[in-house]
This record gives structure tokens, C-alpha cells and sequence, in this order.
């Protein structure tokens, strides 16, 4: 089949910037913005998305959906988009890019399909394109992925894994809960620091002997608040990949706490445009620390 016309729902900074370089690389992208913030919609004007107002639209429109949002939104929308095609008569091949368990990609595939679309279970890793070093990697799985490969070299890399739905999402379960996971671990255990008092003596220790992982916290931490709300999503759903294999799910289940305990930070007002870039290690974990649950003394 060929495709010209891809939808990107939503634009976020993710799916804009991918929609971005898509139309770049000659597709014409669409999205439907009815309802959308102000932000969003500067976003996708930026990115040079064009509305086509509601959902139906946009279904009806389209050769291919790419589905780029928090992985908590990832089931409604699909049952959405399900509906949506029952309405139009149109089932353009959807493509779940969310960061979720290959189980909930497996439930989504089951609503799509019978909707009568392909179903194409496709992760990302990675910063969105033009933001790092590196392109952005889809990893895509499912009997009908072979279709994401229109987009290889046009400002992202497509790296299939398989006809199996799961697989895609499986490798982007264990990147992250590696990446944002240690991200999580760090930032605990500073704050636990500051709470026990040995902060100093910690820094002083981690500077001598540990100084390439005390650059990562330096480079990552004072950033995590802004993300920590979309990232509370996703470690649920890796403790639910975890879990379904038998490994613990307590890391990720700590490190949802984590981020919890971060969005109720002032920090968490910021977005990536807008964070704080004076701001150092050291100060952005003070202030996580102050929002610890106040424990009783008899405990």
C-alpha cells in the first residue's frame, strides 16, 4: 500500500517533533487538534502539522496513525480510534509508539483489529529527532510492521523485531527501565542524603571515586521533575512487563514512588523549554527532599 498521509495523535513534544521530520521527509501529516491546548497547538503550527479538527477527520484522511502520547492515554485512544473507524468505514494501519507493556499492546491489538485496521506494536528510544546526537529508533513488531519501514532514514531509524506483537514494546520495557530506572535510583538516594544528613561526605565520596556517575545525576536529575508525571506511567508499565516474567516488580514500582514524590516538587510545573538550567544537582534534590512524607518518630 502506499502511504502519503500519516496522522500523528498527538503532538506532544515527542509525536510533534516525529511529525516533524515526517513531513520533512515528504509525507503529508496531519492531526486533530478539537479540544487541544494553546501549547499543543503552537506545537504542532512549529512542527507544521495541519489540523483537520476532530478525530473522525483525521481516521478518515490517513494512510497510517501513529499513536505518540503518555502510555496511561495509550488504551483509551485506541478504543477511540476503534470507534472512529466503525463511524468512517476507514482502517488505516495504527501503530501503537507508546511506551507500554507488550501485554496492554496486545490488548490494544485486539480492539484495532477487530475495528478491521493492522495493528503494528511500534516503540520508541530515543530523543525526539533533531534532539540528540543520534536518530530516533522505532522498534516495530507484528505481523504488518514491514509498513513503518516507509519511514526508515526520513529523520528516524525503524528497527524491526519480529511478527510477533510485544516485541517492539518489550525492548523499549527493558531500555527504560534501565535509562529512566537508574535515573530513579540515583535521585533516591541523594534525596535519602540530604534526609540522613550525609549529603557532604557523600558528594565528597562520589567525586573521588565515582565521578562518570556523579556527571549522569549532574547532566540528569535536575531535570526529572518537568518529566516525572509522563514517567509514572511508564514505570507502571514496566513493573507490569516485569511482573509477567517473573522478575520483581519492586525497582519500577520504587521508582513510580519516586516520581510521585517529584511531580509534587515546584519543578514539576517546568517543561523541557523551561527548565532551569542554573539549577544545580545539589539544589533540585534539597527541594525533592522536603516534600518526604514526614515519618513519626516512633516508627
Amino acid at each position: 500500500m502506499t502511504i502519503k498521509t500519516v496522522a500523528i495523535l498527538n503532538p506532544g513534544e515527542m509525536g510533534g517533533a516525529v511529525g516533524g521530520a515526517l513531513r520533512e521527509g515528504g509525507f503529508e501529516i496531519i492531526t486533530c487538534l478539537d479540544g487541544r491546548s494553546e501549547a499543543t497547538r503552537g506545537r504542532a503550527s512549529t512542527y507544521g502539522l495541519r489540523d483537520v479538527g476532530t478525530l473522525d477527520a483525521a481516521i478518515t484522511e490517513a494512510d497510517m496513525v501513529l499513536c505518540i502520547m503518555p502510555p496511561e492515554f495509550s488504551p483509551a485512544t485506541a478504543n477511540a480510534v476503534a470507534a472512529s473507524m466503525d463511524r468512517t468505514g476507514h482502517t488505516p494501519p495504527y501503530a501503537d509508539c507508546n511506551a507500554i507493556a507488550p501485554e496492554t499492546a496486545r490488548d490494544i491489538e485486539r480492539g484495532i483489529t477487530v475495528a478491521g485496521a493492522s495493528f503494528i506494536d511500534a516503540s520508541i528510544v530515543g530523543n525526539p529527532p533533531g534532539k540528540g546526537p543520534k536518530p530516533t529508533r522505532f522498534f516495530a513488531s507484528g505481523p504488518d510492521a514491514a509498513l513503518m519501514d516507509v519511514f526508515d532514514g526520513k529523520g528516524i531509524t525503524i528497527k524491526q523485531c519480529g511478527p510477533e506483537i510485544g516485541r517492539g514494546s518489550a525492548v523499549k520495557m527493558c531500555y527504560a527501565g534501565i535509562t529512566k530506572g537508574t535515573s530513579a535510583l540515583h535521585a533516591a538516594i541523594l534525596i535519602a542524603a540530604e534526609a540522613l544528613g550525609v549529603a557532604d561526605e557523600l558528594y565528597e565520596e562520589l567525586t573521588y571515586s565515582q565521578e562518570a556517575q556523579l556527571k549522569r545525576m549532574e547532566n540528569t536529575t535536575p531535570a526529572l521533575p518537568a518529566v516525572s508525571a509522563r514517567y509514572i506511567g511508564e514505570m507502571l508499565e514496566i513493573s507490569k512487563t516485569m511482573g509477567s516474567v517473573g522478575v520483581t516488580t519492586g525497582f519500577h514500582d520504587g521508582a513510580t514512588e519516586l516520581y510521585r514524590l517529584m511531580e509534587k516538587t515546584p519543578f514539576a510545573s517546568e517543561i523541557r523549554e523551561t527548565i532551569d538550567k542554573d539549577r544545580t544537582l545539589r539544589q533540585t534534590v534539597k527541594v525533592c527532599a522536603e516534600y518526604l512524607p514526614v515519618r513519626d518518630a516512633a516508627e
